[in-house]
């Protein structure tokens, strides 16, 4: 929003939500059942196209996206370096309006502007016309509106909503205020107008001029160079015909200067163009010295649809806690396609950056899902990548690399253990998060709890929680006989008096992990707190007692460039697995956690706090 929003800020539909799409059906319908009924000679194929443009610009739209987020994670030619947030997600994430708008006012000027209907395929006057009337009255006429935009009257009612994004994504061309939107659409509609007024339109031009369009916003709003400059080797001119993405991230970053839409053209001629202009390109394209990484998390794929979650994915999607919707499941065909891909050729991709006290962190991903997992055909496919990602973070000169979710386990890997007796000389520390994850679970116990009811799959983490809770003189309940007897086993002797084989639910708490069944849930006494000590959360079935969150921690408010949720955790809360070897690093520990080997907890804890993380206590009573 402008900082004093004027008149006309707001989209028409704005209150409709994803509604709005529902505004093109009357114009959908109409266009179908015409095209349907007309014989061949009378079919306008270009009313017919209107809704296949819109689906393509959406999917193009959407694919830069992704690829500039990728591009940002990795590569060497970003040009702003500073963060991006979670504010600036949210105000970006109507980006398709000016779609819905294009497409209505298609459908508008196609029923009512004469020489707009039954367009052919090509008229090659039309389109020499149509780049001579952008080069010319459109990139003048709004040369000069842009600058007066930056007029304080006019940049404080509406420009200056755009502004508020330093570091641009392609996605932040099309985002304005509706008033100064439709003055654009206005400038680009005098080539069409104009090749209607002719009679020299054509479905080939109106489609390229629409591809031009689109390819040079989001190009130039990219945040990483990507011109190659043999272009303007080979043609020198150019440099006046094209921009780059570094040339107009200086009017993002200093505002009063390289006014130009796509041809910097009038900045020359107007004395308005930076002199820094070129060196910056040259510097970004170039690229900058490697960014060194200092921690490396390793994550994976949950459910088929978490692949739109990714921070890669549909970004207003991923800024929120992963709830699998109805929207989500529409699309699933083509997380199917994108299951079979990964499965074939997928290799471990970086999808985030933060910074942290001058320290960068990267998360990578594991192109597998949760249910590959559990094949054991896939055991050592799995392992290969995770080794190779950490052999890769190594080379890097990454100081620790954290197993989240199910990269780390007894069956899959021993806990990170095999990889350091495969290479054991290597520097970089292993960390599968176990002491801070246990930390945050005991912490998450209500005071004055002198029992409680240990449930669920047993992991390290779990024989690590029953041997600090038998050192506390809590007593550890279980119903479970297998695990019973595996702690009894392994614990010290005088703490065997602390573990009991239960037949009862009746204990206040329960420490649950994986394999939780609902016919458990059904047996708890009204009012259990569950404190899931597992990866992935309980299912809530309970109305009558309290769930609390998986172990995470609230990251300080210097942790930057975090614009995305980490799976169904909410905004700046990342899990207790990925915090670990953040703070691993930060106390430059040089103890591996892997295996049997468990960082103490009072000693992660304090140091965990000592950084400003602090224990995410979320509780839910459904």
């Amino acid at each position: 929003m402008a900082s004093q929003p004027g008149p006309l800020t707001n989209w028409p539909w704005h209150k409709l939500g994803n509604f709005k799409y529902a505004l093109l059906a009357p114009f959908v319908a109409h266009s179908v059942h015409k095209f349907v009924t007309s014989n061949e000679e009378e079919r306008d194929f270009f009313n017919f196209s209107i809704l296949p443009i819109l689906l393509l610009r959406l999917l193009y739209s959407q694919l830069w996206i992704s690829i500039a987020r990728y591009e940002t994670a990795k590569s060497k030619r970003r040009i702003v370096t500073k963060s991006l947030d979670f504010d600036q997600v949210d105000r970006e994430r109507n980006w398709d309006d000016q779609i819905i708008l294009t497409a209505l006012l298609m459908y508008l000027g196609n029923m009512f502007i004469p020489g707009a209907q039954k367009l052919p395929w090509w008229n090659t006057k039309g389109t020499i016309l149509a780049a001579l009337l952008h080069i010319g009255p459109v990139e003048f006429l709004y040369y000069w509106f842009h600058r007066a935009l930056h007029h304080h009257f006019l940049y404080s009612r509406y420009h200056s909503h755009h502004h508020a994004s330093i570091v641009t994504e392609p996605i932040t061309s099309v985002i304005h205020p509706f008033a100064e939107e439709f003055v654009y659409f206005l400038l680009f509609s005098i080539p069409f107008l104009s090749l209607a007024i002719c009679r020299a339109g054509s479905i080939a031009t109106a489609v390229g001029y629409l591809v031009y369009i689109d390819f040079m916003n989001y190009m130039g709003h990219c945040n990483f160079e990507m011109v190659p400059n043999w272009i303007f080797h080979i043609f020198p001119p150019m440099k006046y015909l094209m921009y780059t993405p570094s040339f107009h991230s200086i009017h993002h970053t200093k505002f009063q200067a390289n006014y130009s839409l796509f041809m910097p053209i009038y900045d020359y001629i107007y004395g308005t163009y930076d002199k820094t202009s070129d060196s910056l390109y040259e510097k970004s394209i170039k690229g900058r010295a490697e960014t060194k990484t200092d921690v490396v998390h390793l994550t994976h794929l949950t459910s088929i649809q978490s692949v739109f979650h990714l921070r890669l994915g549909f970004a207003s999607v991923a800024s929120r806690p992963y709830i699998s919707g109805l929207h989500l499941w529409i699309i699933s065909p083509f997380s199917y396609l994108l299951v079979a891909l990964t499965w074939i050729f997928g290799t471990t991709f970086p999808i985030e950056r933060n910074n942290f006290n001058n320290r960068s962190m990267e998360t990578w991903v594991v192109p597998r899902y949760s249910f590959q997992y559990m094949a054991k055909l896939e055991k050592s496919t799995i392992n290969r990548l995770i080794e190779k990602a950490l052999l890769d973070a190594e080379k890097m000169g990454a100081k620790v690399l954290s197993l989240g979710l199910f990269n780390q386990g007894d069956e899959l890997n021993r806990y990170g253990e095999i990889y350091l007796s495969k290479n054991p000389s290597m520097k970089i520390k292993i960390v599968d998060g176990t002491g801070l994850a246990a930390a945050l679970v005991l912490n998450s116990i209500p005071e004055g709890t002198k029992r409680v009811l240990l449930i669920g799959k047993l992991n390290k983490l779990a024989y690590y929680l029953s041997l600090v809770l038998c050192q506390r003189k809590i007593q550890v309940e279980t119903v479970q006989k297998e695990l019973y007897e595996f702690l009894k086993l392994q614990l010290p002797q005088e703490m065997k008096d602390f573990m009991l084989l239960s037949d009862s639910y009746l204990s206040k708490v329960w420490l649950v992990g994986e394999g939780l069944r609902y016919t458990d849930q059904m047996r708890a006494i009204k009012g259990v707190h569950f404190i899931p000590y597992s990866q992935f959360p309980p299912k809530f079935v309970r109305k009558d007692c309290i769930y609390h969150s998986t172990p995470a921690m609230v990251v300080p408010k210097a942790f930057e460039n975090l614009h995305s949720c980490e799976n169904w955790l909410p905004r700046r809360v990342i899990s207790a697995w990925r915090a670990a070897g953040i703070i691993h690093m930060l106390e430059k520990w040089e103890t591996h956690e892997c295996g049997e080997v468990v960082t103490p907890v009072d000693k992660v804890w304090h140091a965990a706090l000592k950084h400003g993380f602090m224990p995410f206590k979320y509780t839910s009573e459904i």
